[in-house]
């Protein structure tokens, strides 16, 4: 009898009542509109089995496939959280030390970093359950509906350690914030807060003698949301910074993605770990993979150096886009792209990749820039120079067509916004300043006169170089796409700069 169609007869009985009432003359609507009222609480989970649906948001994994090796970069935060969950592989020793065991490690650091599977490896590293959530998953509009997910997580996270005979489990909540909020931060219910109040009742009943060791692991990007009673020693005892890769990282992953694509002989992935500062592992990945696409599209059997160059610019910028400018606004953005590419080789030689008039996305054209080092800190001066660049476009069209465009707002949002840093780091006129409490006139003097000074060198350049100008945007034209060895060979033809008198400038390129 186990396999009698217990739910079929009864919704056939059923069917054959209400007709059978309904031809009588009996009123079945209100009959019908319980019945649908049951059966959406059944489907959304009310009536059903409350273990089963509470615990439906979390997703169970007896132990990843992910190790730490299979990790580029990141080797600080790898080597911390290491040692961070080293209590649970060597639990004896640490109850001889009288060690506590530690209950919570949070994770922050920028999307796409590798938070995730820091985790996945750290299960694997510890041969631990892992079970991993959202933390919108457990805050609904109905109130203690959260709170009782938080039980049954932790709970299912023991009952399935048991099951699979381990002897610890991670928990694992992806955008802790949304869970951990400030207490009081949401105005509308209490829900946040019970939801909240929870987890931490349940990382407070953490024990060392537990016959499974349940460790917390959370990830955020948005830690200064975080109430402060989730991050105390106790609950969330070690915080790991998982920060956008360095070069060398850079390029450890990019062979990591690209290990299993045949490659050209003339693929230099150093060259694009220089190119890709601000990357995450994520956009690395997607360079990879777009890097092959278009390999493939050409019908070729390995990726070349020229499809990760190209993969670059369109995980940055996007696609090409079919937008055809008139032969005139073609000129216009020639004549500006090219006055970036020139200032910028004269404020860091050696740092333009690529120059291209070809449309992505929301640009008529770029330039892509690939400085020789990573860099973190930035003095006056280097900051006065990519102000230059950002006003070298838009002084580049004055000088050429007598008058700019509306192509150069960005860049004068951008040459603002570096004036602005240059006074809130204390390196104006005005010395220490209060970055939450300046403006006014005073600092907006100090800021237009900061961009007047670079307007004025970047004019006297662009005029003395007007003839490599001209011949770098008549090539663009022709040919829609210029490297940066080909801006550096027009430059290293042209005749040197005369000297100019005022403030010091950089060398001449």
């Amino acid at each position: 009898m186990r396999n009698f169609p217990v739910k079929e007869v009864a919704l056939g009985v059923s069917a054959a009542l209400l007709a059978y009432l309904a031809v009588s003359g009996v009123n079945v609507l209100p009959v019908l509109f319980l019945g649908g009222l049951v059966l959406l609480l059944y489907q959304t989970g009310s009536l059903r089995n409350p273990s089963a649906a509470r615990v439906a948001a979390a997703t169970a994994v007896t132990v990843p496939d992910v190790r730490f090796e299979d990790i580029g970069g990141q080797s600080g935060a790898k080597k911390e959280l290491q040692e961070a969950i080293e209590f649970i592989r060597n639990r004896e020793q640490i109850a001889r030390m009288g060690i506590r065991p530690l209950k919570g490690i949070l994770l922050t650091g920028p999307p796409g970093t590798g938070k995730t599977l820091l985790a996945k490896a750290a299960a694997h590293h510890t041969d631990s359950v892992f079970l991993a959530a959202s933390g919108s998953e457990f805050v609904e509009m109905y109130a203690g509906v959260g709170a009782q997910r938080v039980r049954d997580l932790f709970r299912r996270a023991r009952e399935t350690a048991r099951k699979e005979r381990k002897g610890s489990a991670i928990i694992f909540i992806d955008e802790i914030e949304v869970l951990g909020a400030r207490r009081g931060s949401h105005s509308s219910h209490m829900e946040y807060d019970q939801t909240l109040n929870q987890l931490l009742t349940e990382m407070d009943g953490i024990a060392v003698d537990e016959e499974v060791q349940v460790l917390v692991m959370g990830a955020t990007n948005r830690v200064d949301m975080m109430d402060p009673a989730l991050l105390r020693p106790g609950r969330f005892d070690r915080t790991v910074s998982v920060d956008l890769p360095d070069k060398e990282a850079r390029l450890a992953i990019l062979q990591l993605h690209t290990r299993q694509k045949p490659l050209g002989a003339d693929v230099d992935l150093e060259a694009i770990a220089r190119q890709t500062f601000g990357f995450s592992g994520a956009h690395l990945e997607s360079l990879a993979n777009e890097a092959a696409i278009l390999a493939l599209r050409e019908g070729l059997d390995e990726v070349r150096q020229r499809h990760f160059v190209e993969a670059v610019d369109k995980v940055m910028l996007g696609e090409k886009i079919d937008r055809k400018p008139t032969q005139e606004e073609k000129r216009r953005v020639a004549v500006h792209e090219a006055g970036h590419a020139l200032v910028g080789e004269w404020v860091e030689p050696g740092s333009v990749a690529t120059v291209t008039i070809t449309p992505r996305g929301q640009a008529m054209g770029y330039v892509r820039t690939g400085p020789t080092d990573d860099r973190y800190l930035y003095t006056r001066p280097m900051l006065e120079g990519r102000i230059r660049v950002a006003l070298a476009g838009f002084l580049a069209e004055e000088l050429v067509f007598g008058e700019a465009s509306t192509g150069a707002s960005n860049d004068f949002e951008q040459a603002t916004r570096l004036a602005r840093h240059i006074v809130h780091a204390g390196l104006s006129p005005l010395g220490i300043v209060d970055a939450q409490h300046s403006g006014g006139e005073l600092e907006s003097a100090v800021v237009r006169q900061i961009i007047a000074d670079q307007r004025e060198q970047v004019t006297w350049f662009l005029a003395e170089r007007r003839p490599v100008l001209e011949q770098v945007a008549d090539t663009l034209v022709d040919v829609e796409v210029i490297d940066g060895d080909r801006i550096r060979q027009i430059l290293a033809d042209a005749p040197p700069l005369p000297p100019i008198h005022g403030p010091a400038l950089p060398e001449s390129a």
